[in-house]
């Protein structure tokens, strides 16, 4: 079969490009990409591992030569499941952090003690890495949600911070209330 082939390099002002007509490399001429191979490498060793079975013929080997099988690493323990007030505990994170950005364009003096109300959540609740990431994504949500909207401290946002003072002294009484010992 015959393929017409453009011919590389650069085209003169005014002139047609040419193609020519060249036949198609027979198959043991072809070259691979380097990359295609580790590619392909790759896809067939991910292959192998995943057959059953092949395993366990490397550990029956390794006992008929009398040498112990490598152990399997042990699996992570397990995060325990968040608290059942971890839905409240989320919303205050947010609200501690609508604080720390209003307090602070309104130029109140307490802005700062938003974020360390933060960290004091974060060192008496001691949660799970996974867990402790998504309470600080919340009060950092909860600081970019403002910051994104307000440049000056407008009465709107003397409302918001006003409304998140009410619900944040809600929510920890209830969190307190209900669950605190």
């Amino acid at each position: 079969m015959w393929t017409r082939k453009a011919k590389s390099g650069p085209i003169a002002a005014g002139k047609k490009s040419s193609t020519a007509i060249t036949r198609p490399r027979p198959i043991g001429e072809r070259t691979l990409d380097a990359g295609l191979v580790r590619a392909r490498a790759l896809a067939l060793l991910l292959a192998l591992a995943l057959v059953p079975g092949l395993p366990g013929i490397a550990a029956r080997a390794a006992q008929k030569s009398g040498t112990p099988a490598p152990a399997a690493p042990a699996a992570p323990a397990p995060e325990p499941p968040p608290p059942v007030y971890d839905a409240s505990l989320q919303r205050l994170a947010e609200i501690l952090g609508a604080l720390h950005f209003l307090r602070g364009l309104c130029g109140e003096d307490d802005a700062a003690l938003w974020q360390e109300e933060m960290q004091a959540l974060l060192d008496a609740e001691k949660p799970a890495p996974t867990r402790r990431a998504q309470l600080v994504a919340r009060f950092n949500y909860g600081y970019a949600t403002y910051d994104s909207v307000y440049r000056t401290c407008t009465p709107n946002a003397r409302r918001a911070i006003a409304l998140y003072l009410q619900e944040g002294r809600r929510l920890s009484a209830d969190i307190r209330r209900r669950f605190g010992q």
